[in-house]
């Protein structure tokens, strides 16, 4: 069923002829094709059963499909709009951006999803603290210079610090977001969801008079493993400047409220090195609200702070009652008469405010959850917001004007009539699964909704409330761009910038989408049992780095070996007890029961190479050209040559007979400088199977070849 493709409908007479023609193929003794024969009779009910079944399966609902899908693991992965940090620059006084304010890059727009307050704050300084004291690394504020700073030092130990020193803070149960962009010294394998750094542990504290105080932290680099950003959440103590504290041996000497981050756990396999910290960040994301539904609490004092709503119709929506469907209210310019009416009014902030009256009109909202509704239509989505009738039969497709929706944010209203001449107003978002509820699907890419269930809403007029619009991955946009306010935010220019890519931005998953993942799924290996599943593994395993694994099999311990060169920056690697201890419990749970492993750290042999090499007329560096070959050659610690793979002295020769500057190679001689991990095999030689080489003693001769 999952690997089902509808094909072209076949009428019964198409494939009876077909089945019928095919009988040669498989046998000589069928010769009697006439109705009357008994295998023609099962052959055309068989061909009526296959055209009946194809039928049904034509018609499996989506429903169906999906919750097949989910059976085995597998869910629809909803479209999002990619979401973007953004910092501010030349910010002087406080500056509040509205909810759907809209940055400009290109032909994309992001918007904010809220109200954003900028103050204006600044990171004034970035201090180490290591057993040595402090180290100013407040060069890491700096955009242009990017040099990389070890700022737990270049050995972390429990208890190493950095100190970010800022003119404000936030204030409490506020955010402060910082991104981190860190110098990666090797492709690290991505932690999996949820899994802490297995290297470290960091707290992240701020100083208050009753000293630092650790923050709820969001820390999306894994304890500086990786590039991203920090989220830290202000406490609720006040925060104090550090020049008014007595703490003097434990901040640094430039005063400020204080940020740290301080080690509880260090065991870096690379120690962090940090390239820029940008400070007090805000996220936008890439879409373009065409339509927005506010919702307001037990409150009938509203503003509207949205940048849409200048030029847009506004729809005015009330409970009267708890529980109860909503009602729509008309605009009036002053309350002299009984109706649902509001009013609405420009304040001296910019935005509208709308109250009502109902000692006058006798209506108006019930002070309960979600007793007020706002929603701002833009004249586009306005013209063609009616979206048809809920007519009650499965699966039934309604399109949409727009395509490529944003999931979060969408909503549709529900008219229906109240038995009493007037109507109520429901609204409903996409998957809303409740007794007698509207239950749809939206189908972003499309622009279509799907109804499941139509509940107590058949024959509903459909409207639409909120809608954005995005462009799926296009808004993953690379680091480093300046983006442009849509609207001035304050009298002096400001400058915003995203220092870390967009990330997130996709479309919804079709259903043919899902099962492909699923096949790929199936034909993935979940268990090890030949060499290169132990390989594969060993070098996927979350949160190391691993640059070359060879598994083999130790013949008289009857026992798998596995070799393991992790990528770190040590001349000559070796495999730590605690890299050993990550991997085998990555293995653990993959391996067969039968099954025991050994990990082995890889041993080096260096290989010694002379010889005397005959080289053309006007060539100055041949001799650093054919050095530079065979090192390329005999290395197998920074290439892509493995444990255990031959090196073949044929190679190495053409290699060096192929350069320009050589006219030919008179005397060569390739040798490992110990025999103890590596033999010779005629004139190649064959490392170990937990043996890299790597080159020792070139000494070459260089005869320059005259006529």
């Amino acid at each position: 069923m999952l690997e089902y493709i509808s094909s072209d409908r076949k009428t019964y007479d198409e494939r009876y002829e077909e089945a019928v023609s095919r009988i040669p193929l498989y046998t000589k003794e069928w010769t009697n094709f006439n109705p009357s024969d008994p295998g023609i009779t099962i052959l055309e009910v068989l061909t009526g059963y296959e055209t009946l079944a194809q039928e049904h399966l034509d018609r499996v609902p989506f429903t169906v499909q999906e919750n097949l899908l989910k059976m085995m693991g597998f869910r629809i992965r909803k479209g999002r709009p990619a979401r973007l940090l953004l910092s501010a620059e030349g910010v002087q006084s406080n500056v509040s951006l509205p909810a759907n304010h809209r940055f400009v890059i290109g032909d994309l727009i992001f918007e904010t999803n809220r109200k954003i307050d900028l103050t204006g704050a600044k990171m004034t300084g970035i201090y180490s603290k290591t057993g040595n004291g402090f180290k100013d690394c407040s060069g890491l504020l700096d955009k242009e210079t990017r040099v990389p700073q070890s700022i737990f030092g270049k050995h972390p130990k429990a208890g190493n610090a950095v100190y970010f020193v800022t003119d404000k803070l936030p204030a409490p149960s506020e955010e402060m977001i910082l991104y981190v962009e860190l110098k990666m010294s090797a492709d690290r394998n991505p932690l999996t969801e949820k899994m802490k750094n297995p290297f470290a542990d960091v707290e992240f504290q701020v100083l208050t008079a009753d000293g630092f105080v650790p923050c709820k932290t969001r820390d999306f680099t894994s304890a500086f493993l990786t590039s991203g950003e920090i989220r830290v959440r202000m406490p609720e103590t006040e925060p104090i400047w550090s020049g008014n504290s007595d703490k003097e041996e434990e901040i640094p000497s430039q005063p400020g409220y204080l940020v740290r981050a301080i080690l509880k756990e260090a065991n870096y396999d690379v120690a962090p090195r940090v390239t820029s910290v940008y400070p007090f960040l805000f996220e936008v994301w890439q879409k373009f609200s065409m339509s927005e539904c506010t919702t307001y609490q037990r409150t009938s004092d509203i503003t509207v702070r949205s940048s849409i709503v200048g030029d847009a119709y506004i729809d005015v929506y009330c409970k009267e009652e708890k529980g109860s469907s909503y009602r729509k209210y008309m605009y009036t310019s002053s309350f002299d008469e009984p109706g649902r009416y509001y009013r609405q009014t420009m304040g001296e902030d910019g935005f509208y405010h709308i109250d009502f009256d109902r000692n006058i009109t006798g209506f108006g909202p019930e002070k309960v959850k979600n007793c007020v509704k706002v929603v701002c239509y833009t004249e586009e989505v306005m013209r063609q917001y009616a979206l048809g009738n809920v007519m009650g039969y499965d699966d039934q497709v309604i399109d949409l004007p727009f395509k490529n929706l944003v999931s979060e944010g969408f909503s549709v209203i529900a008219r229906r009539e109240d038995g009493m001449g007037g109507y109520i107003y429901d609204f409903v978002r996409p998957d809303y699964e409740a007794e007698d509820a509207l239950c749809y699907h939206l189908l972003e890419h499309d622009g279509k909704i799907l109804i499941e269930d139509a509940g107590d809403f058949i024959g509903a007029e459909l409207f639409l409330a909120g809608i954005s619009v995005t462009r799926g991955s296009e808004g993953n946009i690379r680091a480093g761009n300046e983006l442009l306010s849509a609207n001035p935010v304050a009298d002096v220019p400001v400058r915003f910038f995203n220092p870390g890519p967009g990330t997130g931005g996709a479309y919804r998953e079709r259903l043919s989408d899902v099962r492909h993942r699923f096949l790929a799924d199936m034909e993935k290996s979940y268990t090890a049992v030949t060499a290169s599943d132990f390989e594969k593994l060993v070098k996927s395993t979350p949160g190391l780095i691993i640059h070359k694994a060879r598994a083999y099999m130790d013949e008289e311990k009857n026992m798998a070996r596995i070799a393991v060169k992790p990528g770190n920056d040590e001349e000559f690697p070796k495999l730590t007890e605690y890299y050993k201890k990550i991997i085998m419990e990555h293995l653990d749970s993959r391996r067969l029961l039968s099954t025991r492993i050994e990990l082995t750290s890889p041993v080096y042999t260096r290989v010694n190479v002379s010889g005397t090499v005959y080289v053309k007329l006007n060539y100055d560096n041949s001799l650093e050209q054919i050095e530079q070959c065979i090192r390329e050659k005999i290395d197998y610690i920074h290439t892509d040559k493995n444990f255990g793979e031959r090196l073949s002295f044929d190679d190495c020769f053409h290699a060096i007979e192929l350069l320009d500057c050589v006219k030919n190679v008179y005397d060569l001689s390739v040798l490992p400088h110990s025999l103890a991990h590596a033999k010779l095999v005629e004139a190649d030689i064959v490392p170990d199977d937990n043996c890299l080489l790597y080159p020792g003693d070139i000494k070459i001769e260089v005869v320059t070849y005259d006529r």
